[in-house]
Formats: structure tokens, C-alpha cells, sequence
């Protein structure tokens, strides 16, 4: 076996290492806090980012790239963005594909009332409809996640 080739007692049975608790104890304790703050980072991440494709959709619709003399939105993206336009124009897109929160209010009233007259809930495609597969029972879950202040409800 690889690795366990120094644990084995001539030729015979290999020998296991002798456990020592409170070390084991102490770095399964940190594995788990750092990867409890690698999620929570991840999540502040993700939130930042739609932040900033929100900001960028309002920069294009409002023409606030006009402030820095510049003559158009491609412009004011090549110099905030050098490396790539590509990435400005796909923050934009996740965020024009977030749902409003009154399209969440509005599955989350729909998925509670099929839940207490027991049918599955319909009716909110149009919120939806391109936010992809995910569906109605996925997106607000994840948009709470996103954005933490977002309203509560099983989803």
C-alpha cells in the first residue's frame, strides 16, 4: 500500500499509528472552522458580485459613465474592467436574472397556500419564467442566501 509502507512491523501485520485524541479532536475542529469560513466568505462573495452587477445596470441605464466624459458604456467598461468585459456584462446578467422581491413575496404566498390546501402551487412563471431551471421552489432560497435581508418563508 502507498503511503503505509513505514507502519508495517517486519512483514507482518501493519501497525496502526497510536491515536492521540486531543490532537485529533483539535484539527478535525479546525478543519471545520475553516471550512465554515470559507462559506461564509464564499456567501459575501456572491453578494458583492450582486451588488456590483446591479450597480453596473443602473450605470448603463441611467448613462452615469457620461460623468467621466466618456462617450459610451463599452468605453466606461474597458477602463473599470481592462482584463475582460466579458465578466461586467455577466454580473449584469445575473442580476437582471434575480427575481424582485415582490416576485419572491409572491411564490412564497403561492407556495404556502398549495402547501395548506395540499395541491402544488402554480402561477408565478411569470416571475420566473427566465430565471432558469431552478423554478420556484429554488430561487428563493438562493436569493435569501444572496441577500440575507430578504424575506422568510419555506421555499
Amino acid at each position: 500500500m502507498i503511503g503505509l509502507t513505514n507502519l508495517t512491523g517486519n512483514g507482518r501485520r501493519p501497525l496502526l499509528p497510536k491515536l492521540n485524541r486531543r490532537r485529533a479532536l483539535f484539527v478535525l475542529a479546525k478543519i471545520d472552522e475553516i471550512l465554515a469560513w470559507d462559506k461564509n466568505a464564499q456567501l459575501e462573495r456572491d453578494a458583492k458580485f450582486v451588488d456590483l452587477g446591479r450597480y453596473l445596470c443602473e450605470v448603463r441605464a441611467g448613462q452615469y459613465w457620461r460623468l467621466d466624459k466618456l462617450k459610451s458604456f463599452d468605453e466606461f467598461l474597458e477602463r473599470k474592467f481592462p482584463e475582460s468585459r466579458r465578466k461586467a456584462y455577466y454580473l449584469m446578467a445575473i442580476h437582471e436574472q434575480l427575481p424582485t422581491e415582490s416576485c419572491i413575496n409572491n411564490v412564497l404566498y403561492e407556495v404556502k397556500k398549495g402547501e395548506s390546501s395540499g395541491r402544488r402551487s402554480g402561477g408565478v412563471g411569470e416571475c420566473f419564467g427566465r430565471a432558469g431551471r431552478g423554478g420556484a421552489r429554488f430561487w428563493p432560497s438562493s436569493a435569501r442566501r444572496v441577500r440575507p435581508g430578504w424575506p422568510e418563508g419555506s421555499a
